[in-house]
Formats: C-alpha cells, structure tokens, sequence
C-alpha cells in the first residue's frame, strides 16, 4: 500500500472497478490518441487559437506562449488534441530543452456565446486530466457548460503523455503495492524501507532527466503557457483535490491572470507533509465511520452490527488476519493481503455509491475470496488486466517529494508519530504513517515547502469543501478559503470526495452560474 495524499476525483479512482461514479462510467484511462475520424472534423481541428503573449511574459519565454497547436482528431469523437513545448527548466528557458505537454479539447457544442476555453484538472498529482477530460469532463459537466466553454485538459509534466515519470516495471509494481506497511518486527521494517528505496532508485535511474522538474509551480507555469496558447486573456479553470493545489498555485503566480477558478475538494497549502498526511489519515477514518455506520443498517454487511468503533474492531481484526495469512485472489502472484486489503477499502471510500460493492467484496474476502478487494486496489493503483500500471504512482511520489521536505526523517521518527496516527485513525493510522516515509529516501531534495498561498488581486476564487471528504478533510477547504485574498467558501455536508457534478443541484447550481455569468457564491454557502 501507498497511498500517502493521493488526492483525486472519484471518476478517477474506482472506475475501472466497474462502480457508477455520477453518471460516470469510465475514469483515467483514454481511447486510442491519433486515429482519425472525419476530414472534416480535422480540417476545423487545424484552425489554431490566435497566441496570447502579454508584455509581461518574459522575452525567452515569449516563443512558447506564441507556439500555435495543431489540433487534430485522437481517436475519441468529438476530442481533439495536440502538443505544446515547454521548457525543462523554467529558470533556464534558452538552454534548449524542453518538455512536450499532451493537450485534449472538446469545442464548445453551441448554442450560445462562446466563454473561451474550460480547463480542468483531476487531481493525483499524477492523475491524466485528458482521461478525464475524454472519460468525464468533457461529457459529464453540465450541458449549459459545454455548450458555452471549449473543455480543455492536460497531462501535467511527468504524466502519462506528458514527459512521463517511470520508476518500476509491472511485476515490480506488482511486488511493491503488497510490501507490509504495519511491520510487526525489524525484519518488516527493513524490508518497507528497502522498497521505498528500491521505488526512489528506480525512478533516478528511469527518469533522471525529468525528475527535478515536476514540482506543482513547474505545472501551474505549463499552466500559464497554456492559457496564452489557447488564446485566452484569463484562464478559467476547475481543479478538484490536488488540482486545488495547482490552481491556488496559479493564482498566487499570476493573479492578473486570474479569470474564474473553482477549487474543489480543496487541499491546504500550509500544512507540512507530516500534517497533510495526518490530517488525510483523519479525513479517511471519518468516511469509513460514516461507512460503518451505513453497513450497520444493511442486511448484507459483512462487518457485524453496533456503532463505528464496533465495525472498525472488526475490520482491523479481518485486516490482521490477512497480514498473517492472505487469502486466494485468483492471481497466484497477488493474494490479498493487508496491504492490498486496505488500499482497497480506501478506495471504495472516495464514493458512497461504491458502499454497496465495497460490503460485498468485502464478504467475499472474509470467505476466502480476495478477488473484489483486489480490483478496487487495483483500480486505485491503475492497474490494468494485462499487469501494465500507468504511472500514476510514480508521478504522484515525483511532485510530492519536490513540493515539500519529507515527513519523516527515518523509521525512528514514524515510531514516534505513531500514537497520533492512530489516534487520528484506528483502521488505517498504522498503514498511513509508514506510507508517508515515501519521501524520505527520494534522490531529488525538494524545491517547495508549505506556506499560505494568498493570490493577492485574484478576482473571486471559489473554494468547495464537503464535510465528510475522506481525502481532503473539510478544515482544508476552510484553511484555504482563508487563505486566499478573494476566497469564497461553500460548503457540501455530504460523504463521499468533491462536490461538483456529484448530485447536489445546490453545488452544481451555484458554480454553473460562476462560471457561466461570473457571479460567485455568497461566501460561506452550505449545500446538502
């Protein structure tokens, strides 16, 4: 398991576990990327946006904001995409080396006056916002929306498309995602570390070029080229978890350029790496008891009657039995043992709609059958049938270990923060404060560190929290709200991670009229 502040939507995590997300039937992965469709769908596709280059863009810079896409068809109907450059390294830009960022779009359908161009981001970091733009966003948001905004997305740098961060083959993967993260004696601690640290060399040696250029201020400048690529003056944007991050970070950047951003599902820009994860740790314990106190009610939980703590018991007992003996799969390399076991449940509680699939795999694992947890590991993993990871795991380690110093120092420091881990968490504490050693061996030291991010001079910033968010806790999107100049916060006293297009006509309501007639929210709005 690692699953240390993976922030993303829920489209993108459970999908391929065959779960209904919303409406949304598919997540991160996307269709075949060139083939062609009609020629006359190319032929518009090929109609580049007029450059945007403002005076302040510095001279080195200029040529990349002055680049003009060629869109073409990539397989899916109704996307086009193309490729922009970027610079490696944004201190150097005249060096001569450069990154190719992957682009998607579905142009605005009509009728109605044309805003400009929608840019959205799924989280991770590491998550693919083409798959998503291709899988979700660019059919699933609201009609009014679409007909009105081009939706656009990226491979931030270091993603699938974009420059990818590799680190290990699948059967090494395969290995990795069922280390013991609860060692029980010094033999287990050494064999966590000896992984993390086989995970951290496997990305210098596969990726050494891109590795120090993957930080969230690296992608919110990507971000910026972007904007002056597709020819708008401002960019509008709707980031969900850590693409909170990266629009916060664009805003504090450039708040001139500032046009109507949504941050949902927000994260914290102040807290440390070690709170971060804490607080995630206590965010995941809050969905699970609101899980509990579900499965309680329902003639099929697997997990007995009583109170959360009752259903918590019983889950960490099933948890310790895996971890000292786990059980077939119906993959021979991959039983389901503890670690698999919990990223599973983590998984299936990103979405109250996956509640109903998680008790069943769950019974069936308590029977002897460790196959649908492992398919919910499995798709937060990206983990395709044929054993191919996409490098969703390895590009999240990349941008977090940059953004901020590690949590921990060594093994010693995670002993001693242990006791708040599992206070913040019973079920999954243990797990999450090894979890977060991830970094501490990382061949790059990090460039970031946390701070409050204020985006002086920003126009409005709206800014979604929901109560029971399991991966970024609703004091997140609080602290943030705060934080920024021009916060607005509205609230979703609702389970499951992120608001928008989830069932609330509140939430959707509320930002479609943001981002369709710039009218923000009044901040503190609560919706249910």
């Amino acid at each position: 398991m690692d699953t240390s502040r993976l922030l993303r939507t829920t489209g993108t995590v459970i999908a391929a576990a065959g779960l209904l997300l919303s409406g949304c039937t598919a997540g991160g992965a996307a269709g075949p990327r060139d083939a062609a469709t009609s020629s006359a769908a190319s032929a518009a596709a090929r109609v580049a946006a007029p450059p945007a280059a403002p005076p302040q863009i510095p001279a080195a810079l200029r040529p990349y904001y002055e680049q003009k896409p060629v869109w073409r068809d990539c397989g899916v109907p109704g996307f086009q995409c193309a490729t922009m450059k970027a610079p490696l390294d944004y201190a150097h830009p005249d060096a001569g080396q450069d990154v190719d960022i992957a682009l998607a779009r579905r142009p605005a359908t009509g009728p109605g006056k044309r805003l400009g161009s929608l840019v959205v981001n799924p989280g991770g970091p590491g998550g693919s916002g083409i798959g998503y733009l291709q899988a979700y966003a660019g059919i699933g948001y609201p009609a009014a929306v679409r007909a009105q905004y081009d939706m656009v997305s990226f491979d931030p740098r270091g993603v699938d498309r974009s420059s990818p961060v590799e680190c290990l083959s699948g059967p090494a993967m395969d290995t990795y995602t069922q280390v013991d993260q609860t060692p029980d004696d010094a033999a287990e601690r050494t064999a966590l570390v000896a992984a993390f640290k086989e995970f951290a060399a496997g990305c210098q040696s596969r990726s050494q070029r891109i590795l120090p250029h993957v930080s969230t201020i690296d992608a919110a400048r990507d971000l910026d080229l972007l904007r002056g690529v597709l020819g708008d003056e401002k960019l509008t944007y709707v980031g969900a978890s850590y693409g909170t991050f990266l629009g916060a970070t664009y805003a504090d950047l450039f708040p001139g350029r500032v046009g109507r951003l949504v941050l949902d599902g927000a994260m914290d820009p102040s807290r440390s790496a070690l709170d971060l994860n804490r607080d995630q740790t206590e965010g995941f314990e809050t969905a699970f008891r609101s899980f509990a106190k579900d499965c309680a009610k329902q003639p099929d939980c697997p997990l007995g009657k009583g109170g959360p703590d009752a259903v918590a018991t019983r889950l960490g007992a099933f948890f310790r039995q895996l971890d000292a003996k786990p059980v077939p799969s119906g993959d021979p390399q991959r039983p389901l043992g503890e670690a698999l076991a919990t990223t599973g449940v983590i998984a299936a509680l990103y979405d109250e709609s996956a509640w109903p699939q998680l008790r069943e795999a769950l019974a069936t694992a308590m029977d002897g059958d460790g196959s649908g947890l492992l398919a919910l590991a499995d798709s937060y993993y990206e983990r395709e049938p044929n054993g191919r990871y996409a490098n969703l795991m390895s590009a999240n380690a990349a941008v977090n270990c940059l953004d901020q110093p590690p949590a921990f120092s060594g093994p010693d420091a995670v002993d001693a923060a242990l006791p708040s881990f599992r206070k913040a968490s019973p079920v999954f504490g243990s797990g999450l404060a090894w979890a977060s050693l991830n970094c501490t061996y990382w061949p790059v030291k990090a460039t970031g560190a946390a701070r409050p991010l204020t985006a002086k001079g920003a126009p409005p910033i709206v800014v979604v929290g929901t109560v029971r968010d399991p991966a970024t806790p609703y004091k997140w999107a609080q602290s943030l709200a705060r934080q920024l100049d021009s916060g607005v916060l509205m609230t979703y006293d609702g389970d499951g991670h992120t608001a928008y297009g989830r069932g609330s006509t509140c939430i959707d309501t509320a930002i479609n009229t943001y981002l369709l007639q710039g009218k923000a929210p009044q901040n503190g709005k609560k919706c249910t």
